[in-house]
């Protein structure tokens, strides 16, 4: 499922950024920006996902890691369970002699019994003291010792199935290697392309006289008068004038009828400015009003015939 999420936050990323180039290409301002805010979201939708991702994984770990320590501290337990076995079985051991029958009878000299009394207590004392500084180093050493004990026999899991040292780390080197080099050779195809679209390069100037340009004006709503259509091509013709290089003093708009008008503008027009104006008129924030350009032709100078352009 997250596989899924991560394709199609990519696919709809990539999608945002290439309609962001391309209408800031067009001179479409608003559909420009509703894409990069799109691509923002998406972004952040990403980085989320990626977050999210990062953070189960480190859960993940946290367990895998409580797992082990208690698993070591178990082995630690048990090492030193079998290394404090031989103090154990020699303290039974001590003055077996009490164990015999009463009916023996033992002859004690007043002085031995006084000497033994002392010895037994020195005794006593040395070993309580040898066992209190013994316990740190027995468990360092059972701590040591752990890490070489065999796992246990009823832990889940089996040797063979895991992989063998190195291998993982080696695919996943190849892995990032190859992400890197696409990643690297994309980036570089993508800011040569951009430099080339956005360079700024000296245009020749129209020879022709003017520029004709023909577009309709479609409404939406129960308004659809012809006066109302006639108001919106102006108010979006009289506010795009100014989204050219040149200014257009003589760009006069007719209405044709059936929500058609043509504008004329002198001088002509250049690619890059006929570029920017009808990127403006087609990128409109007028309320409920729409307008596209249907045709754009140049008008020979001398004579009323007319050389379209690609639309």
């Amino acid at each position: 499922m997250r596989r899924i999420a991560y394709v199609f936050g990519a696919l709809a990323a990539a999608g945002a950024g290439t309609y962001l180039i391309v209408y800031l290409y067009r001179w479409q301002w608003q559909r420009a920006l509703i894409c990069g805010v799109l691509l923002l979201v998406v972004e952040v939708m990403l980085f989320g996902l990626v977050t999210l991702g990062r953070l189960s994984r480190i859960e993940e770990r946290l367990r895998d890691t409580d797992r082990r320590q208690r698993e070591l501290d178990a082995r630690q337990e048990d090492v030193l369970t079998r290394l404090r076995e031989p103090a154990v079985a020699e303290e039974e051991k001590r003055f077996r002699w009490l164990e015999d029958p009463a009916e023996r009878s033992y002859v004690f000299v007043p002085v031995l019994m006084v000497a033994g009394v002392v010895l037994s207590g020195l005794a006593w004392v040395v070993q309580k003291v040898a066992a209190t500084t013994a316990r740190p180093a027995e468990r360092r050493l059972a701590g040591r010792l752990a890490v070489l004990s065999a796992p246990d026999p009823a832990a889940p899991g089996d040797l063979e199935d895991l992989p063998a040292p190195g291998n993982g780390s080696r695919r996943r080197t190849v892995r990032l290697t190859a992400v890197s080099v696409v990643s690297a050779a994309l980036l570089a195809a993508l800011v040569t392309g951009l430099a080339d679209v956005t360079q700024t390069r000296a245009e020749e100037a129209n020879e022709h006289e003017a520029t004709s340009v023909l577009v309709r004006v479609d409404l939406r709503g129960t308004d659809m008068s012809a006066d109302r259509k006639a108001l919106a091509a102006r108010q979006i013709w009289e506010g795009c004038r100014d989204s050219t290089a040149m200014t257009l003093r003589h760009a006069p708009l007719g209405n044709l009828g059936d929500g058609m008008f043509a504008g004329v503008v002198r001088p002509a027009l250049t690619d890059h400015d006929l570029l920017r104006l009808r990127g403006c008129l087609e990128d409109t924030t007028l309320e409920r009003a729409h307008l596209t350009v249907i045709a754009v032709s140049d008008v020979e100078s001398g004579d009323d015939s007319r050389r379209p352009r690609d639309k």
